[in-house]
């Protein structure tokens, strides 16, 4: 297998959709193993989810994190779920200089959530990589994500794969439960997002919150929706963003996942 140092790291987005589906075998988690198999094995992760917001921006620093079971209601199974993928302190250092003058703050409370590890599990089910997580700002307007992309970018090129974890389209107050067809406003919000990825059209998609009625249906509250945005800011110029898999789950929770670069990776 081809050295992670030696070429460029894609950059994933991934719609984590259930957690159930660190536990299930269909159509989407198929295509995360197909990404962990066709990677070189990155040196390490940095991990955006949706189910780490905070006031101000957070990285995690410590040499084990735990395994965090951050949801309800689900079989003992999931509970049952460890992944201890060991951190990487010195990452984590590398992280807050690359993103001053922003005040990144080190933390040592937080391990991996759901976003994180439900994923993970499926492309590195081993957990023999170093992850680190770094927290989404609630505060920030969505330019502010997007340039913490651009700004970890640089880390793609030293072996280390950046992913996000979220939902398009994540509206649990409208699911519907058992097989059901998408709502319309649904598909079209995710078709516009995914127009946008394959375009390279990430000003228009940093605008997604004045798209119109299908948009805020689509994204009630932005935690979902925000990790995208540290993927297409990673974007170089002379790359394409390609759609790994897609699907509305729920009639109104998104499962695209989008990679930025070759998944058969580039010379640095």
């Amino acid at each position: 297998m081809e050295n992670a140092s030696s070429i460029r790291m894609p950059a994933i987005f991934f719609g984590h959709g259930s957690p159930m589906n660190a536990l299930e075998n269909n159509v989407y988690t198929q295509a995360w193993q197909r990404l962990g198999a066709s990677l070189p094995k990155p040196k390490a992760i940095v991990a955006i989810s949706a189910h780490w917001t905070t006031r101000g921006t957070a990285v995690t620093v410590t040499p084990m994190p735990k395994t965090i079971h951050d949801f309800g209601g689900f079989p003992q199974a999931l509970f049952d779920v460890r992944y201890p993928a060991p951190g990487d302190p010195a990452l984590a250092a590398r992280v807050r200089d690359l993103l001053a003058p922003i005040d990144v703050q080190a933390d040592r409370e937080w391990g991996l959530d759901h976003g994180t590890w439900s994923v993970l599990i499926k492309m590195y089910p081993a957990a023999n990589v170093p992850v680190i997580q770094l927290s989404v700002d609630l505060t920030q307007a969505p330019s502010f994500h997007v340039e913490l992309g651009r700004k970890l970018s640089v880390l793609r090129d030293e072996g280390i794969l950046i992913i996000a974890s979220g939902d398009v389209v994540h509206n649990l107050r409208t699911v519907r439960w058992g097989s059901s067809a998408p709502y319309d406003w649904a598909t079209r919000f995710n078709d516009e997002v995914r127009d946008c990825l394959l375009r390279g059209d990430i000003e228009r998609l940093t605008d997604f919150m004045q798209w119109g009625a299908h948009a805020q249906l689509s994204v009630p509250t932005p935690e979902h929706f925000l990790p995208l945005l540290y993927i297409a800011g990673t974007k170089r110029e002379d790359e394409a963003i390609s759609i790994a898999v897609d699907g509305i789950e729920l009639a109104s929770v998104s499962m695209l996942t989008a990679v930025v670069g070759d998944t058969a990776t580039s010379p640095t």
